[in-house]
């Protein structure tokens, strides 16, 4: 504490006289969400006090509550991180306020995001209806702050995702985990760590110039948070949120089901579900339906199931369970085209279903049009190709030179 300001104060703001600027990146206002936690915890009031001492409203949940953008120029990571602190004093002190300041900044902040979810390139915060975004694409290699940016990305979906039952949340969490962090390059004992995403129109992984950057802590802690985020649940049943190979038991009382799910989805269609249980009982499967997957289905022991898999939505199927049944989802991965920002439709990344395709290329793009690009097929595992113009997802590429986005024609 005696280190610390006697209240939250932005990052941008000097206030230790004689220091530099260094001094100002403890990021006090991302310190309640802990504070709230350790509370919770049993640690004491004087942690729940703390933790509204440095919320940061006078200039940031305030006018976000108001929706009034007030992203330009903030530190991207630690300012998208201090929103679970907003969730934490909605849960805590049932604070709408900070709720709307919550819900309201993620939107404006997916308004500046690129097409693999991540933001903030040169890790800051860009005004609405800037040019910055699309200039970032030939001004820096820093596009995404990959480790601790998609830790921050995490944590505030699945605080929304819990709040609110919006599936758009587990959409732009999944978005994230395939395009950014789950292609990091790995760690190495002697500090050399994966920084930043580049997005540039000649991009490269590389490692950072620093030892034991800050990303080199929140790598691992994405690592220990990935299980969590794969299902959640309410007392009418289970959410599946991400589609991943995995094994779930849910139990009431001597009552216990096991939900083992099985698929090679994003990179297929289906994705298989198979339900163990001690009991008949009658209980919600909720499976996500993204955004852009139109005509999903699902079928129940090989039968259809009949209510419609609306995109952007949980489905929703409730019936006795009995152990040995089946559950199939079909989600179609179409290929399709967004444009980096509504000033520039010409330029555009190339994605199949929650993937990017990042065409890869030695010196420059071949220029492709929009319906040559929309012929893309799979090839092999993890490629496609349209014409002689390969394309991998983030996951499969190594030493590679790839674009995020392309200028198309036509």
């Amino acid at each position: 504490m005696p280190h610390l300001p006697g209240k939250a104060v932005d990052r941008e703001l000097a206030w230790r006289p004689g220091k530099d600027q260094s001094y100002r990146w403890d990021e006090s206002y991302t310190n309640p969400e802990n504070l709230f936690l350790a509370y919770q915890r049993g640690a004491g009031n004087q942690y729940h006090d703390l933790a509204v001492q440095y919320l940061d409203d006078a200039t940031w949940f305030d006018p976000l509550s108001r929706n009034e953008n007030v992203l330009a120029g903030k530190h991207a990571y630690s300012y998208v991180n201090s929103l679970s602190s907003a969730m934490q004093a909605y849960l805590t002190l049932r604070s709408d306020k900070h709720l709307l300041a919550a819900k309201n900044a993620f939107e404006m902040l997916t308004a500046q995001s690129f097409a693999t979810g991540g933001w903030g390139p040169d890790e800051m915060l860009r005004a609405p209806g800037s040019n910055d975004v699309f200039q970032s694409l030939t001004k820096t290699h820093n596009s995404f702050e990959t480790p601790c940016g998609s830790y921050a990305h995490f944590k505030i979906t699945r605080y929304l995702l819990r709040v609110t039952r919006d599936s758009r949340y587990g959409d732009s969490m999944e978005r994230m985990m395939y395009n950014t962090v789950l292609g990091a390059r790995p760690m190495h004992p002697d500090g050399r760590a994966f920084y930043y995403a580049d997005y540039h129109f000649a991009g490269k992984k590389v490692y950072s110039n620093h030892l034991f950057p800050c990303c080199s802590g929140t790598l691992p802690q994405v690592a220990a948070d990935y299980r969590i985020n794969a299902y959640f649940h309410d007392d009418r049943g289970i959410f599946v949120n991400l589609y991943v190979p995995s094994s779930l038991r849910w139990s009431r009382g001597a009552w216990v089901a096991v939900l083992r799910q099985a698929g090679e989805y994003p990179f297929e269609d289906t994705i298989h579900f198979e339900l163990l249980t001690s009991a008949v009982k009658e209980f919600a499967i909720n499976l996500r339906i993204p955004e852009w997957a139109e005509g999903a289905r699902i079928e129940i022991n090989a039968k259809r199931w009949p209510e419609e898999s609306k995109p952007g939505t949980f489905s929703t199927i409730s019936r006795p369970w009995r152990s040995g049944d089946q559950i199939d989802l079909e989600i179609p991965r179409k290929v399709r085209l967004e444009p980096v920002d509504s000033k520039h439709a010409d330029t555009v990344a190339l994605l199949c279903g929650p993937l990017v395709l990042f065409p890869i290329h030695e010196n420059s793009l071949p220029s492709l049009t929009r319906a040559q690009l929309l012929v893309a097929k799979k090839s092999g595992p993890q490629l496609w190709e349209t014409g002689s113009q390969k394309f991998l997802p983030y996951v499969a590429i190594n030493a590679e030179q790839y674009s995020t986005y392309m200028q198309v024609t036509g």
